[in-house]
């Protein structure tokens, strides 16, 4: 990218008062003469490389410091007029957070965000760096940026790397050396550039190859057992919104601000430190206490390319179709005038400007709104001349770059103002000093801007200029040669000259090709350049589209590979139970696939979905779109992308964790516990249940041979993962995968019992994963329902014909009569109004609705039904509704069978192979029990249920409802019981004040967020 260093001049901030001296002619001619340089001197001051511009201000009340995280009392600060970075005096030596102007050059693989809403609660803006407010604000799903609506645009591509591209070798392999010569070489070529080395927080200071860290990972790369270093994780690091009671790592101070964006937090492990202390910590990252569940990134293979990011981690696009044109935005919204957009009236002196940073801007209508003061007439100063030692006189040049300087500032550009120009959109004419003094031509006092008008922001044309050209396989955002071009320079010529700089030159010029990449904020798109294309020309050509796009804009040198390319979609809507061959003929039917470029891996019958390898990205791009807009069967069909999980690359001592999030479930709760584990682990192993179902999450996970489970949702939730594992376990490596809970439902019977709580009233997410990986295994019966299993009549024997049966998997409890009619009835209100069912209490007051309508029915069921357990006769009492229980939980935690003992019955555990039969007479008796004043009518106990239906009767199986018709039921256990997890009692321990003051919050917020 070519750049160069931005110049330091500026307006003050708003809120503050600069420390130099008015503008006024006299105070203008004292400091002229004081001035070395022959210009008036405004006082700055400069983080060289960090792009910061400061000035001194005095502040009206006590402001947080963002390096250092302290309050700043003596009311005398220093405030980045480009990005509002504020500190002490004493802070500026210690700096290390680079201005926003800066950021694409601290890109180390450049990965597009998530954008979407974020929601209510305060944070800061990680461009302008103020505090974000409602419906303005925006958050990456995948990592820990917030930003501002109109400063989405200018945040760069630097986004969490999860996965590795599926067309290329993975990034180690790609850097490591292919012989000792390759390896002595490298690092020669990173101690002749030693800015390489601040990515690696230490400088090779003697040629030594078998000490530093650099010639440790070549060595083991040259190994053959060649394992540990592939999973090798950086510290992704992000600026500011972390907990209050963060510390930082380096000195165990607090580094955390309300008031500022202040502090460092790796996205990886969630360790904290102060601005001015992360560059300390070593470079890698052990990503923390979380390590043993967490699906690290070089073991998970995704073909990505024509497909966003979105699309890539499967999120949800219902509550994201605002964001699809962010990079659309009306950019004259207030933040780019946030300085003074009340300043466009007379008596402000202040005065508003439209600009566009290029043509493409221009045609869109997107432009920045830059405050400059305003200028009534032509004055004049007087400035000393070191040249010749005179006197002479200067057309106000404190005014020559105002305009331009705002305009710099609103777009974050990093360049010299020299290289820029503003020009009128219609005429194209330049904006100089004179042209702003002189515009209207009228001597007499009138502003020259009567109302806000448009510039455009270009870039002067240069012969010669410096480019950075990055290598691609060294993977090291800060690693570039920097060349000189010219009018005549080509893409070839480049591509040898820097092949000569990194030690290729011996190595053949066509397996090489330079690469413009654009790191946008939603999307990263890359192209490669032609051999004989003029590379000054492309500069130009893309800095007359958008000097912000220029900023954002990099070339790599990379090497030719073989490109294997390996789409994998799962197609889910289908009809059920089909064969492979049906299949086949209904996707050429509905999706006109071809044939030589797609095919079936795996089918799911019992699900209705296959998986598409697709080798060509512009056919998976078809098909994925089509899918999404086709119905088969009157039922449109799903589409997901499936990334590939290199099971033999994970580390034996991790079992990662798969997640899926009902979003839908306990109010807003489920969504932000979507977000939060997305953020806590890699988003490809978290997902949203309500997108395609949990068949995408355990076909992911089909190959990795020890992994758990973590299901975020009510009672159906788990059933419904249970039961597709169950339909599945045989193609699975692992087929019995514990199962923890996070309840989000009405009743959550089953989590009760495994002790996750009665519902989940916000706990930390870092505390709920930590809790997984501390929780106990138990075993769990399930049973299989038979319904509608009639008995073989001499016919149907004599043509050995058999109506198949509905067959429904039980985990709580299976109701017939009050119960379940309770159910329907609840079922039925919250179809009617979905969106009034969003809290807990709310639920739970509609079943008393229902209840209380309910108090007049007779107790008549034992006459509709008969009853055997265990093939023995039972006969039942008089009853409104029978239950059969399998775990000790009823209605949102009543003790339905009773504690009581009774010699006739063993005592009921979830793992004993038994499903004990309880009656309730009425809506009172239910009442009598969810209050605790009574418990249900003990009738049997048995592993085997034959039931007989003579009438259409409710029946509800764990909460789901529905009327069943005459017939026999038949329950009978499952198969193999399944693996849960019963959350880890903790005994409390008394500690000390010193070390409860010492204990600090785990890396997320209570809220869901890091």
């Amino acid at each position: 990218m070519a750049e160069c260093s931005r110049a330091k001049h500026g307006n003050p901030g708003a809120g503050v008062t600069e420390q130099s001296p008015t503008a006024s002619p006299v105070s203008g001619k004292k400091r002229a003469q004081q001035s070395p340089q022959g210009t008036v001197c405004r006082h700055k001051y400069q983080v060289s490389a960090l792009g910061h511009c400061f000035k001194k201000v005095t502040l009206t009340k006590p402001t947080g410091c963002h390096n250092c995280s302290n309050f700043i009392w003596n009311f005398i600060g220093f405030l980045c007029e480009v990005c509002n970075f504020m500190c002490h005096e004493k802070c500026l030596k210690t700096v290390r957070t680079v201005c926003s102007c800066m950021t694409p050059t601290l890109v180390r693989v450049p990965v597009a965000h998530c954008f979407g809403p974020a929601g209510k609660k305060r944070w800061f803006c990680g461009v302008c760096r103020k505090p974000t407010e409602g419906n303005t604000a925006l958050r990456c799903e995948v990592c820990e940026l917030h930003v501002h609506t109109d400063c989405a645009i200018f945040s760069c591509g630097d986004c969490r790397n999860c996965h590795v591209d599926g067309t290329e070798e993975d990034f180690v392999k790609c850097a490591r050396p292919r012989s000792v010569d390759d390896l002595i070489r490298t690092l020669k070529l990173f101690n002749s550039h030693p800015e390489w080395w601040s990515l690696w927080g230490r400088r090779l200071t003697t040629p030594s190859v078998n000490t530093h860290p650099i010639a440790v990972l070549a060595r083991s790369a040259c190994a053959s057992n060649y394992t540990a270093q592939d999973t090798t994780v950086h510290h992704h690091w992000r600026e500011g919104n972390i907990p209050s009671t963060a510390r930082c790592e380096v000195c165990r101070r607090s580094c955390s601000s309300s008031e500022a964006l202040a502090g460092m937090r790796c996205e990886w492990c969630g360790i904290t430190t102060h601005a001015a202390c992360y560059v300390a910590v070593p470079p890698e990252c052990s990503l923390g206490r979380l390590r043993g569940m967490f699906l690290q990134p070089a073991c998970v293979r995704l073909c990505s390319r024509n497909f966003s990011k979105m699309h890539c981690y499967r999120i949800s696009e219902n509550c994201h179709n605002d964001m699809d044109n962010s990079d659309e935005v009306d950019m004259s919204c207030p933040a780019s005038a946030k300085e003074g957009q009340a300043a466009s009236t007379p008596d402000s002196g202040k005065q508003l400007l439209k600009v566009f940073d290029g043509d493409d801007a221009a045609k869109r209508g997107q432009f920045r709104l830059v405050s400059i003061p305003r200028i009534t007439k032509s004055e004049e100063v007087v400035i000393f001349s070191m040249a010749d030692s005179g006197i002479f006189l200067m057309s106000n040049p404190i005014y020559r770059h105002l305009s331009l300087e705002a305009a710099l500032r609103a777009f974050y550009l990093p360049v010299e103002a020299q290289g820029l120009e503003l020009q009128e959109c219609d005429g194209q004419q330049p904006l100089h000093s004179e042209d702003i003094l002189n515009r209207n031509g009228s001597p007499d006092n009138r502003g020259i801007f009567k109302d806000p008008e448009a510039w455009i922001l270009k870039a002067k044309p240069q012969d010669t200029e410096v480019l950075k050209i990055y290598a691609d396989w060294l993977k090291v955002g800060a690693a570039y040669v920097s060349i000189a071009i010219s009018r005549k320079t080509t893409v070839e010529s480049v591509c040898n000259e820097v092949r000569i700089q990194l030690g290729r030159q011996e190595e053949d010029p066509s397996n090489f090709n330079l690469m413009e990449v654009y790191m946008g904020s939603k999307q990263v798109q890359r192209q490669i350049l032609m051999g004989q294309e003029l590379v000054l020309e492309k500069l130009e050509e893309i800095r007359k589209i958008s000097l912000r796009q220029m900023n954002q804009t990099r070339f790599y040198l990379t090497e030719n590979r073989t490109l294997v390319v390996q789409v994998n979609l799962l197609i889910g809507g289908l009809p059920s139970l089909l064969t492979r061959e049906e299949y086949t003929q209904l996707i050429h039917e509905h999706l006109a696939v071809k044939s030589h470029l797609v095919t079936i891996t795996h089918f799911y019958g019992s699900q209705g979905a296959i998986v598409l390898q697709i080798s060509c990205f512009s056919e998976a791009e078809r098909i994925y779109m089509l899918a999404k807009d086709t119905a088969v069967g009157n039922k449109p069909l799903t589409s997901l992308v499936i990334p590939e999980i290199m099971h033999n690359k994970l580390p034996k001592d991790v079992s990662p964790l798969l997640v899926f999030v009902n979003p839908k479930s306990g109010g807003l709760k489920g969504r932000e516990l979507l977000y939060s584990f997305r953020k806590l682990l890699n988003p490809h192993q978290v997902f949203d249940i309500s997108n395609g179902g949990p068949l995408a999450g355990f076909h992911t996970f089909r190959e990795v041979h020890r992994f758990r489970v973590l299901v975020c949702g009510g009672d159906g939730t788990v059933g419904w993962v249970l039961g597709v594992l169950e339909a599945i376990r045989h193609k699975l490596s692992c087929p019995e995968p514990p199962i923890g809970i996070v309840p989000l439902g009405t009743g959550n019977d089953l989590a009760r019992i495994l002790r996750w709580g009665p519902g989940y009233s916000g706990e930390d997410p870092h505390h709920i994963l930590v809790s997984m990986d501390e929780a106990d295994e138990v075993q769990m019966d399930r049973w299989t329902i038979l319904l509608d299993a009639q008995d073989v009549s001499e016919d149907g024997k004599e043509n050995g014909f058999l109506e198949p049966p509905k067959v429904v998997q039980m985990n709580n409890y299976f109701g017939l009569g009050i119960d379940a009619e309770l159910s329907l009835d609840f079922h039925h209100a919250r179809e009617e109004d979905p969106d009034k069912f969003n809290s807990r209490l709310h639920n739970k007051g509609v079943y008393l609705k229902v209840g209380l309508q309910k108090l007049s029915h007779t107790r008549n069921l034992h006459k509709d039904l008969k009853l055997q357990v265990d093939k023995q006769d039972v006969e039942l009492p008089n009853i409104e509704g029978l239950i059969f229980l399998n775990i000790p939980s009823w209605g949102s935690g009543a003790d339905l069978w009773g504690s009581e003992g009774d010699c006739r019955y063993g005592k009921p555990r979830i793992d004993d192979g038994m499903l004990e039969v309880v009656g309730v007479t009425g809506v009172v008796h239910m009442g009598q029990v969810q209050s605790g004043m009574r418990s249900g009518i003990r009738i049997a106990q048995g592993n085997y249920i034959r039931l007989t239906v003579t009438r259409p009767i409710p029946v509800q199986v764990d909460g789901e409802p529905w009327i069943q018709s005459p017939g026999h039921i038949i329950i009978s256990a499952a198969g193999p019981k399944v693996r849960m997890l019963k959350k880890f009692k903790h005994k409390p321990k008394k500690q000390s004040a010193g070390v409860k003051d010492a204990c600090s919050e785990s890396p997320s917020s209570s809220d869901g967020g890091h």
